[in-house]
């Protein structure tokens, strides 16, 4: 089987310490090397070529939106997935607009990260509950104005499944076992949207589906912590 390998990138050291005792109970993750500030986090990167960055954003020498930018343009087939303190709007917005490929708080649980690691090696986005939360939170209380396609017209019935369980925070596992499909076909209907809607990560998906009415800002929404 092969392990997920990750490069580990906080200066602060006992942090780091606590995030290699906690990959070194999944088997099917290897941690490469560390970084202890941004400039080894990149340089490490281009040498090493990990699936993963686990990155903070608050880090010297270069910051983590900075480092971010320059693995996702240098090593695009490394995915970052940022660990921070931080969690305000700006701060996660920058980040996927840098290239993150999740955020996740570091107030989040040991098994929720190892969640998160695992899903973005998929390739899928990995965002913490309270972050999708902000960002559902955001969209509903911010005025949209309906795009061309409001009625979601365009989308097959399986892809507006597709799109409103994305925009509940599930999982494509999640999703698969929803509708009976395979992780493999959740995957072919999520490219096939995000391609039809011209969103490229959870917090686009979300902003079209409640913006077009294609979900409720009413509704409960079911984000699990687990």
């Amino acid at each position: 089987m092969k392990r997920i390998t990750v490069l580990l990138a906080d200066d602060h050291t006992i942090i780091r310490e606590g995030l290699r005792l906690l990959l070194r109970t999944a088997s099917d993750m290897q941690i490469l090397a560390e970084a202890e500030n941004g400039h080894q986090a990149v340089e490490q990167a281009e040498k090493l070529l990990p699936d993963i960055v686990l990155l903070d954003l608050a880090m010297p020498q270069l910051q983590g939106i900075a480092a971010t930018r320059l693995i996702s343009k240098k090593v695009p087939s490394t995915k970052v997935l940022i660990l921070s303190a931080y969690s305000e709007r700006r701060e996660v917005h920058a980040a996927i607009q840098a290239g993150a490929a999740g955020f996740v708080t570091k107030q989040t649980a040991p098994h929720e990260l190892l969640k998160a690691i695992r899903e973005v090696s998929k390739g899928n986005a990995y965002f913490s509950p309270p972050i999708i939360r902000g960002f559902v939170s955001e969209i509903c209380i911010t005025p949209h104005t309906r795009s061309p396609n409001a009625s979601g017209a365009s989308l097959t019935p399986r892809e507006l499944e597709v799109l409103q369980l994305i925009a509940e925070g599930n999982t494509n596992k999640e999703m698969a076992a929803a509708l009976y499909i395979s992780v493999k076909t959740v995957e072919k209907h999520r490219q096939a949207l995000m391609k039809k809607t011209n969103t490229h990560e959870t917090a686009g998906v979300t902003r079209y589906a409640i913006s077009n009415g294609l979900v409720s800002c009413e509704r409960p929404w079911r984000i699990s912590d687990a």
